[in-house]
């Protein structure tokens, strides 16, 4: 009996597995598998923020991700934690569904190649339903998270890169931080944009987003027309937005691999220390009340 070469997991870091996730909205079953940052167990009360990752078998595991190649998010992310140099949060990664991928992180529907007739369903809405509706509140039920949309993130490349932005725009009161890495503008051409421009500016969503492309990417440019776009609906360069080029960059699991690091650094940067979480009147009140006590005049 022959037995086919399987290559060593690369998981790293405590990692929950949840195979076969059922969904009845889309009417299948995905695995899902859970990052705890490092201290998970021994804080036993304490809350983190979440972040949800699409195409899920890239994120953890180089043996199941695309030409064995993964993103390295557990071992980065274990790094940046313990360094203090992102704050420690939970990151769920979603395993796509094959054939259903197109489909489900799709926003519109459209032709999947314009020399073929196949068309894509454009199932997103659907399938952010299945993450609010039934994938979120699982995870929030299982795990100590901080529920609250300015808590919680999304975050894909390509085709879920796409699908991140999207629906971060159409569902603000659930993520409000996202990992747009190269995505794929030229979907119905470019229909992204026209999703973007219809964002009253008056009533921005409180989105925190990263933006990136590499300029070997076919297309590329287009990354920078949709950074404009955002700019325009009140987005700030270096504050809630932060765009990215990378020079000869590929569109690639290695390529987004390489700059995962930035990527959690800014949407989750470390808490500031405990002295500068005091507010301004009660720090300067403190600092008065020592200057008494230096002086014998009170009693702190």
């Amino acid at each position: 009996m022959r037995f086919a070469f399987m290559p060593p997991t690369t998981l790293t870091g405590n990692i929950q597995e949840h195979r076969a996730f059922p969904s009845k909205i889309l009417k299948n079953r995905r695995d899902v598998l859970v990052y705890l940052p490092p201290g998970y167990r021994r804080f036993s009360t304490r809350r983190y923020p979440v972040l949800y990752l699409q195409d899920g078998q890239n994120v953890f595991d180089a043996a199941t991700s695309f030409a064995g190649v993964e993103w390295s998010v557990d071992e980065t992310a274990q790094q940046l934690i313990r360094k203090k140099l992102m704050e420690p949060i939970i990151i769920v990664a979603i395993a796509n569904t094959g054939e259903d991928r197109i489909h489900e992180y799709a926003p519109t529907p459209a032709r999947i190649d314009p020399t073929k007739r196949k068309r894509s369903k454009g199932l997103l809405r659907s399938y952010g339903r299945f993450l609010i509706e039934e994938l979120k509140p699982f995870i929030d039920r299982k795990y100590r998270t901080r529920r609250e949309a300015e808590f919680t993130g999304l975050g894909g490349s390509s085709l879920g890169g796409l699908a991140t932005l999207a629906l971060g725009l159409w569902y603000p009161n659930y993520f409000t931080r996202l990992a747009v890495m190269s995505p794929s503008i030229w979907w119905d051409d470019c229909a992204i944009y026209d999703i973007v421009d219809e964002i009253d500016e008056m009533a921005k969503p409180p989105l925190k987003i990263w933006l990136d492309t590499g300029t070997h990417e076919p297309g590329w440019e287009r990354a920078a027309a949709l950074r404009d776009r955002l700019v325009e609906k009140g987005w700030r360069l270096h504050d809630d937005l932060h765009y990215l080029e990378v020079e000869g960059a590929d569109h690639s699991e290695g390529a987004w691999a390489a700059r995962i690091d930035p990527v959690l650094r800014f949407l989750y940067p470390p808490p500031p220390p405990p002295a500068a979480r005091i507010a301004p009147e009660k720090k300067g009140r403190s600092l008065f009340r020592r200057a008494l006590a230096r002086a014998n005049l009170f009693s702190v």
